[in-house]
Parts: structure tokens; sequence; C-alpha cells
């Protein structure tokens, strides 16, 4: 049974073992402007809208140079709603350009727009990292979790960490529903990317499909 479901998760990686960071052209780095990215990535994945206009919307923002706090905070309220459009995310584009300016304040008045300050403020209590980055406007329960999920490829001392929305994932491939044991299945360095997986089969059953057949 381990054997197998070693198999699934290998067949996972190699299908759809792509962070979401990467696909938004983000390279993950612990160093404040890809940290702050990832932030803004994950508040518009929170948004109840396709993880492909997400990405889309994330990668316009970064090309119009809105890639840290400052030139967020910096850009007007219209440039980000433009930016927003021409990735399609037009049915928030309004609502969000607000909060990601008033999160790129909040980002510069409380951490200097470094989010290592913030992960030092939590002081390696993870739930305390959850709290303090739904402090974020538009960064609820489900975007932090994004960030969370996603940033343990930086931050190792979060691995494992695989939310709810990736273990429904797993239910679909027939893996353990629990975080450790799902973790156990690939290399520690791996863990982000297969919880993206993991989510990626949670929205789409191509995911599945595809999974399916590379264990045939």
């Amino acid at each position: 049974m381990t054997a197998d479901r070693q198999r699934t998760a290998r067949a996972l990686l190699k299908t759809h073992g792509q962070t979401y960071a990467a696909e938004a052209g983000i390279t993950l780095r612990d160093t404040p402007q890809p940290l702050y990215q990832l932030l803004v990535l994950a508040c518009l994945l929170s948004a109840r809208i396709r993880a492909s206009v997400a990405v889309a919307a994330a990668r316009e923002l970064f090309e119009a140079g809105m890639k840290d706090a400052r030139s967020m905070r910096d850009a007007t309220w219209q440039q980000r709603v433009d930016a927003l459009g021409r990735g399609s995310y037009r049915r928030y584009d309004e609502r969000t350009s607000t909060q990601l300016g008033d999160g790129a304040q909040l980002l510069l008045d409380e951490y200097h727009g470094d989010l290592r300050r913030l992960r030092d403020e939590a002081g390696g209590d993870v739930d305390r990292l959850r709290e303090l980055l739904q402090k974020v406007p538009g960064l609820g329960p489900a975007g932090a979790d994004i960030f969370l999920r996603e940033v343990q490829a930086v931050w190792p001392d979060l691995v494992p960490c695989i939310d709810g929305k990736a273990v429904q994932g797993a239910e679909r491939l027939g893996l353990p529903k629990d975080p450790k044991a799902l973790a156990r299945l690939v290399p520690a360095e791996d863990t982000a990317a297969f919880a993206a997986a993991l989510v990626r089969a949670a929205l789409e059953k191509s995911v599945v499909e595809d999974v399916a057949e590379e264990t045939s």
C-alpha cells in the first residue's frame, strides 16, 4: 500500500508538481521582494475566482512594476485596477486594488515591507504566523493557508504545511488525509510543489485522470 501511494505521489509531482508561485513567474527566495509577491498571489488566489486568472493577474501586477510593498503602495489605485483587468481579474478588481494598497502600507508601517520580520514576530509559532498574516487586508484564513503552503519551499521549518484544500486532493487520489503522512511520501524539498499539485487535484478532475494514466 505504501509503495502504491508513493508511486501516486511521484506521478502527481511529475505531471502537476509546480507551485503556484512558479506559475506566476515568482522565483521564490527568502528575501523581501519575492516573499511580498507571494503574499500578493495568495491574496488573489483566495478570492472565488479561477486559479489561472489569479496567476495571470499577479503576473500583470508584477510586469507593471508592482513587485514590492513600496511600489505597490506608490502605484495609483487605477494603475492597480488596470493591471488586474489585464489579467481578467475584473470581478474583484476595484476592491482588490484598494486592499493591495492598504496591505502594502500596513507591511511598510509594521515590517518595513519585509515579511521575514512578520515571521520573526511569530517566533516559530505557525498559528501565530497565520494570525499575523490575516491582518493583511484581503488575506483571510484561506489566503493565509495558501501563503504558508507555498512559502514552506523557502521556510523549511514550516514543513509539512498541507492545508485542507490539499487534503481534499489527496482524498480524490486515494492518498492519506493526514498532512504528516502525506509529507512522508515525497522528499522534504518537494513538499510545497506536492501540496500545490494536491490542490490542483482538488480543483480539476483532469489532474486525477493524468495521475491515473501515469501510474497505469
